[in-house]
């Protein structure tokens, strides 16, 4: 184990105390646990950016062509703030797909 000597501003230092109490930890093991999370979320990344990187896009364009054309199913649409503005809906819809071959049944509600 190694020691660090940290610099911190005298009300992110009331703060981390704060939570540190209010989780029933110490502040050095909220601090190596904040460290930790942050270090996974910035490692989980690049290894997404990798994964990503090594994708077949032919294959993911074939596999999405196979997608029908059609709406989406009631309570299955994106929300109007995703879509880029003066979009319609529609137009988020694979028209170069090759639907003839696929059919599907339509979802029965559930009650």
């Amino acid at each position: 184990m190694s020691s660090l000597s940290l610099r911190l501003p005298d009300s992110l230092h009331r703060n981390l105390r704060a939570l540190a109490e209010r989780e029933n930890i110490s502040i050095n093991q909220f601090i190596a646990t904040a460290v930790a999370e942050k270090a996974a979320a910035l490692l989980t990344v690049e290894y997404l950016e990798q994964r990503g990187g090594r994708a077949n896009t032919k294959v993911i364009d074939s596999l999405l062509a196979r997608v029908p054309d059609v709406p989406p199913i009631p309570g299955d649409e994106l929300p109007r703030k995703v879509l880029p503005k003066g979009l319609p809906p529609s137009a988020l819809r694979n028209k170069g797909s090759r639907t003839s071959k696929v059919t599907r049944r339509p979802r029965r509600r559930q009650s």
